[in-house]
């Protein structure tokens, strides 16, 4: 599957904005307040956002959730509606750019719109790709049991199952290997 840079831009966004979600009642809003959400914004050089607010805070976060249910879905169709619904409330309004030294790609928002709305036509029209592709079960959450962080999984043979390999990957492994060490000891 040829991913454009947008499309993977896109999707890093997309992760990152599902991963600030709290995972239980417990946890902190990894977007606490709009300075977070504006720091979000320029970290992930979103453009065409003006000054942010309380109201886009609290959109932002309902997409995030929206988002967060196409990572659950449990088959393309449940997904391909979440993500229609997505799109469709942007008010997606397709158009050719270039701008801040990148060569033409697609923007999916209209020109003016929302933070919310940016993020719901651009990210929602990544993952689009991937259910039209067929390949939406790369759209997964970590497997380890302690994180359920979301995570798009490129690799070639769909074999990755772990948000990072070097920290919840490595973190079972070695688990799992001094579990059978203790096993072998008797």
């Amino acid at each position: 599957m040829l991913i454009t840079h947008d499309t993977r831009c896109a999707l890093d966004t997309v992760v990152d904005l599902v991963n600030t979600a709290p995972e239980d009642d417990t946890a902190a809003d990894g977007l606490p307040d709009v300075a977070t959400l504006t720091d979000f914004v320029s970290n992930h050089e979103i453009s065409d956002v003006g000054a942010l607010s309380e109201f886009d805070l609290s959109a932002v976060r309902k997409i995030r959730g929206r988002f967060a249910a196409v990572f659950a879905a449990p088959d393309a169709r449940a997904a391909a509606g979440l993500i229609n619904e997505l799109v469709a409330a942007a008010g997606t309004t397709p158009r050719l750019t270039d701008h801040d030294g990148y060569d033409w790609h697609v923007h999916y928002f209209a020109p003016g719109a929302s933070v919310a709305d940016h993020l719901a036509a651009d990210c929602g029209m990544a993952l689009a790709f991937f259910v039209v592709a067929g390949e939406q079960e790369r759209l997964r959450r970590c497997e380890a049991p302690d994180c359920r962080r979301a995570f798009v999984d490129l690799s070639r043979n769909r074999s990755r199952r772990y948000c990072d390999s070097r920290t919840c990957g490595n973190r079972l492994h070695v688990a799992a290997y001094r579990a059978r060490r203790r096993e072998a000891a008797g």
